[in-house]
């Protein structure tokens, strides 16, 4: 053993299965799907099962349920489940009923058993949740001793304590309950709204293709928005912006933004005009300052694209031999609101060969927590040359397929535009 200022620390490699296996309360280590990876020695105890009739298979191949009540223990765990998946954050599970046949019992006989669950992530090197931790305790004795309450009888101090702090547990799981699904409303109709003000050009255009994927959890709906505007024959201006937010309000802001930077571009047919307006619009709305956005004109004529960015990430122009991707990365200019309204905006107009592909983007496709997102635009880059073959419609789903994090969906909404010039 070695000494620290702190105390002392083991010299050796803690082996954390063993810790797992020894740890006193019974936990239950599960793939998101719900197969059974490991199981405690307390767990196996509490139980009556051995770990090899549980390592391998569905907790519902063990532990039967009712498929059709949606309050069966395995129902909820499943919510509890796909909550922490959501989330990466643990859940508690309400109190519920699930009782386990007695040993040596014949007939067989089963004794009510009352059990309280926290579900935990367990995060993999990329922060995305490879197991899921479920630790029980049974508070058979808590629920009895309250039913013993009801009944008129009189608990000793500690079961009246204990029974207080169960049905005072028990409110706040309700509450939580109903404050979730308020969320879950929210985020619905943030979606509807969201969805209703982005424009369906790609039905209007052959060589485009859009995309919208709101975030894992359906309580971060965010203010991403694309938009395309046909400035003239053979001119189109694209755009693709993100308000910081979520919900209601940043699906608000957004369609906001996204109305006047469509104005700013019929008015000016300069990016950096248009965003040098849209800066002073945001000044006037409470909540989007700090939004990026970036704004494109393509000159189908001419074969240029002329483009301006505020605080956004850099499109990328993949070259007509599919061999070489530009990283627009010039005409940087701060968010909204992180610079002086009036100072001049920059804008650079570049030249492409038919048969290039521009794509647009919000952050969320390439920015992951634990990386630096210099890295998700290398991996873009690495995906874009390899499918860069294929029309706007495969292409779009190729590069979500491909960037999206594993073991989930993105950690943030995602708008993506993929233009064929």
């Amino acid at each position: 053993m070695s000494t620290t200022g702190s105390g002392e620390v083991p010299s050796f490699a803690v082996d954390y299965a063993a810790v797992f296996r020894a740890f006193a309360g019974p936990a239950l280590l599960l793939t998101p799907g719900l197969v059974m990876v490991d199981a405690n020695q307390a767990f196996l105890d509490t139980c009556g099962h051995s770990r090899e009739e549980l390592v391998g298979y569905s907790v519902f191949d063990v532990f039967p349920q009712d498929p059709q009540d949606p309050m069966a223990p395995g129902n909820r765990l499943r919510a509890s489940v796909q909550r922490v998946l959501a989330t990466r954050e643990p859940d508690t599970m309400a109190v519920y009923r699930y009782d386990l046949p007695v040993p040596g019992r014949r007939p067989v006989h089963s004794e009510e058993r009352y059990w309280s669950s926290v579900t935990a992530p367990v995060l993999g090197p990329d922060g995305q949740v490879l197991l899921i931790i479920s630790q029980v305790k049974d508070v058979t004795g808590l629920v009895r001793a309250r039913v013993a309450l009801h009944n008129g009888k009189r608990p000793s101090g500690e079961e009246t304590m204990t029974t207080a702090l169960l049905a005072r547990s028990r409110e706040l799981q309700e509450l939580n309950e109903s404050l979730r699904r308020a969320h879950e409303r929210e985020s619905e109709i943030a979606m509807s709204l969201q969805r209703a003000m982005l424009p369906d050009t790609a039905r209007e255009r052959s060589n485009v293709a859009v995309r919208y994927r709101p975030a894992t959890s359906a309580l971060h709906v965010c203010g991403d928005w694309y938009d395309f505007l046909e400035l003239g024959p053979g001119w189109l201006a694209v755009a693709v912006g993100d308000v910081v937010g979520h919900g209601l309000t940043a699906a608000g802001i957004m369609g906001q933004l996204r109305s006047a930077l469509s104005t700013a571009m019929h008015a000016t047919g300069q990016p950096a005009r248009a965003l040098k307006a849209l800066a002073h619009y945001a000044v006037t709305v409470e909540g989007a300052l700090a939004t990026t956005a970036v704004q494109t004109v393509i000159d189908e004529t001419t074969h240029t694209i002329t483009y301006s960015r505020a605080g956004h990430p850099p499109p990328l122009l993949l070259d007509a031999d599919r061999h070489a991707v530009k990283v627009l990365d010039q005409a940087a200019d701060p968010p909204l609101g992180a610079l002086d309204p009036e100072v001049p905006r920059t804008q650079t107009t570049l030249s492409y060969q038919p048969g290039a592909t521009l794509v647009l983007y919000t952050d969320g496709l390439i920015e992951r927590r634990d990386q630096d997102i210099d890295t998700g635009l290398a991996r873009l880059i690495q995906n874009l040359t390899r499918h860069g073959h294929l029309s706007p419609e495969p292409l779009a789903d190729a590069l979500l397929t491909d960037l999206q994090p594993h073991n989930g969906g993105p950690d943030d909404d995602i708008a993506l535009v993929v233009v064929q010039l």
